[in-house]
C-alpha cells in the first residue's frame, strides 16, 4: 500500500488521485506512528524549505521516517519541496538544515539568460539517466511539468537521476538507494508522469 505523507503542506488531493487512477491501493495519512503500514512512501511538498522541514519536525515525522526510509529500507518519492527537503540543506529565506538523506543543498535557480523568468513554470524535456528504475521505459527527452524556484545541486553526481536545461543544467531527479524524488511534478505530467508513479510502485 502507498502512503502519502500529510504534514500540513502540498498537493495531496492530485497526487492521491493520480495513484488511484493507475490502480494503486494508496492512503494519506497524518499519524507518524503508522508509517510502518505502508509498502511505498510519498512526500509530496509545496511551499518554502523552512516551513517544510518545520512542520515534518513538528508533526513528529523525522524520526519515522529516517527509521522506515533508512534503516528499513522502505521505497520513498519525494515530488518537488519533498524531494528538496531530502537535502542536506536548504537557502530559502535562510539556511536550513533538510533531512540529509542527499549530498546536496537546495539553492535558487540561476538561469544565465535573462529570459529565462524564474519561478521555472510549465512543460520541460529532462534527460533521465538510464540506471533509475524510475525512469524506465519512457523515451528519452521526455517532458515533464515543473513548477519551482529552487533546486537541489547535489554533489554527488551519481545521485542526479535526472536533468533539464533552462538556461544552465539543473537537477530534475535525484537517487539513492531506496530513496527517490522528482523537481517535477509526475501528478500533473499526464502519460510519462503517470508511468512514474507505475514504476515507482514496483520498486521493491
Amino acid at each position: 500500500m502507498v502512503g502519502i505523507i500529510d504534514y500540513g503542506m502540498g498537493n495531496l488531493l492530485s497526487v492521491f488521485k493520480a495513484f488511484e487512477f493507475i490502480g494503486a491501493d494508496v492512503e494519506v495519512f497524518n499519524d507518524p506512528s503508522q508509517m510502518h503500514r505502508y509498502s511505498h512512501l510519498v512526500l509530496p511538498g509545496v511551499g518554502a524549505f523552512r516551513d517544510c522541514i518545520i512542520n515534518l519536525k513538528e508533526k513528529g515525522f523525522v524520526e519515522p521516517l529516517n527509521e522506515n526510509v533508512l534503516a528499513k529500507q522502505i521505497p520513498i518519492l519525494g515530488i518537488c519541496l519533498g524531494m528538496q527537503v531530502m537535502a542536506a540543506k536548504g537557502y530559502e529565506n535562510g539556511n536550513f538544515n533538510g533531512l540529509g538523506w542527499f549530498d546536496a543543498e537546495v539553492t535558487r535557480l540561476t538561469p544565465d539568460q535573462p529570459s529565462y523568468r524564474v519561478p521555472h513554470v510549465g512543460w520541460t524535456e529532462i534527460n533521465s539517466s538510464k540506471n533509475s528504475p524510475l525512469f524506465k521505459g519512457i523515451p528519452a527527452n521526455a517532458d515533464f511539468y515543473f513548477v519551482h524556484s529552487y533546486y537541489a545541486k547535489c554533489a554527488d553526481p551519481s545521485q542526479v537521476a535526472a536533468t533539464f536545461e533552462y538556461g544552465g543544467n539543473f537537477t530534475a531527479s535525484i537517487h539513492r538507494d531506496n530513496i527517490f524524488g522528482t523537481q517535477f511534478h509526475p501528478e500533473k505530467s499526464q502519460e510519462y508522469g503517470l508511468r512514474i508513479l507505475e514504476n515507482f510502485i514496483k520498486i521493491e
